[in-house]
């Protein structure tokens, strides 16, 4: 009989415990823990964002970096002697021979 009388206060501590007035009383808690709760979900949810946005922002440079190479190359090449005077012969212009002559002012003296 004592163990059944130590089995059914242990029973009726446990209802006072988590009876109906404790979970009035924590309410507040229960509110703060589902707040913190849905903060903690939002700033994953952030977290992905973020980090996808931070990804796409590096494919999108490393394109530009790759025209902006490709782009200085094609202009080096171009800007070559050789290359200039090919591009300017179909329209009729041609390298000189021979160097530019000097003009010198003999009336200064």
């Amino acid at each position: 009989m004592s163990e059944e009388k130590e089995i059914s206060r242990r029973r009726r501590q446990r209802k006072r415990l988590f009876g109906y007035r404790w979970i009035v009383k924590n309410i507040p808690f229960f509110l703060f823990l589902s707040v913190l709760a849905i903060v903690y979900i939002y700033n994953g949810h952030y977290a992905d964002n973020t980090v996808r946005n931070i990804n796409k922002v590096n494919r999108e440079l490393k394109e530009l970096q790759f025209e902006y190479k490709t782009l200085k190359s094609e202009v080096m090449f171009r800007s070559k002697q050789s290359e200039l005077a090919k591009s300017v012969e179909t329209l009729g212009l041609k390298e000189l021979v021979v160097p530019p002559a000097i003009l010198v002012d003999t009336l200064k003296n």
